[in-house]
């Protein structure tokens, strides 16, 4: 089992990456469509994923089913343990499934990942104070920064910060951020929220004190598929960017190693 699904998740990637390179050097030789074809890649690319994806939900489902036959196969033979039959090989098995099905869930996540980066929904635009949306997830986070002991401090511009956003968008860059501002800080820290206005623009500055990114790492953070986490996608912060220029604003970060990093996120405020 454990080669049959390795086997075919690996004959699937392979699949995917050898179309992929076919359709780039096909990108490559014919220039004068050189920004058509690209946005047909990642067309490509994100259907592909779906096809992936949809096999793998059925290798997941059936590893549950096999996992729940020999847990009951253990639990009728513990009655009857023999020196032949003492369940070693079936509890060997279910270790073996477990590990399976973790690495599914990590390829599952990956995909999930990358369909969000490649997704081309236009923004649901609304007029949102940035105040109150800023408010809003630091309530939702609280309970969870609370359990890892991180202590939020919120400084918010004393003016509404009226912008036109997604704020189901805006809410997956903030949440990402707290949650890398949380992974920085092992054990605990400050995670410190501030809103304010510069001229034309509302600002949304989150900082930690965590363990800081080496300058050799802080230019490459926003490069897709390139985290500095063994179990990171690398996809959640240049989902985070391309979220945040589609509003036509910026984020840059700011790092010293030992100390914290800070990011601040641009938006232009409503006329």
């Amino acid at each position: 089992m454990l080669q049959f699904v390795s086997g075919f998740i690996v004959g699937l990637l392979t699949v995917a990456v050898l179309l992929l390179r076919k359709r780039i050097a096909g990108t490559q030789r014919d220039k004068s469509n050189h920004l058509a074809q690209l946005e047909e890649l990642s067309k490509l690319t994100g259907g592909l994923a779906h096809e992936i994806k949809n096999p793998l939900s059925t290798v997941k489902i059936n590893l549950n089913l096999v996992r729940e036959e020999l847990e009951d196969s253990v639990r009728a033979e513990s009655g009857k343990i023999t020196a032949d039959r003492d369940g070693t090989g079936l509890k060997r098995a279910i270790r073996k499934l477990a590990v399976v099905q973790k690495e599914t869930d990590r390829v599952e996540q990956i995909l999930d990942s990358f369909l969000r980066y490649v997704d081309r929904t236009e923004l649901q635009l609304a007029s949102i104070d940035i105040n109150e949306l800023i408010s809003d997830m630091i309530d939702f986070y609280s309970p969870q920064a609370h359990s890892h002991s991180v202590t939020i401090h919120q400084g918010l511009h004393n003016e509404p910060l009226v912008c036109k956003i997604d704020a189901d968008m805006l809410k997956q860059v903030i949440l990402n951020l707290f949650i890398n501002a949380q992974q920085a800080m092992s054990s605990g820290g400050d995670l410190m929220i501030r809103t304010d206005r510069q001229e034309k623009e509302a600002l949304i500055q989150i900082s930690d004190t965590g363990t800081g990114i080496t300058p050799d790492n802080l230019s490459h953070i926003f490069d897709a598929y390139y985290s500095s986490r063994p179990q990171g996608s690398g996809l959640g912060l240049p989902t985070a960017k391309k979220i945040v220029e589609a509003h036509k604003g910026s984020i840059s970060v700011n790092s010293e190693p030992g100390k914290g990093t800070s990011f601040t996120i641009r938006l232009p405020i409503q006329a």
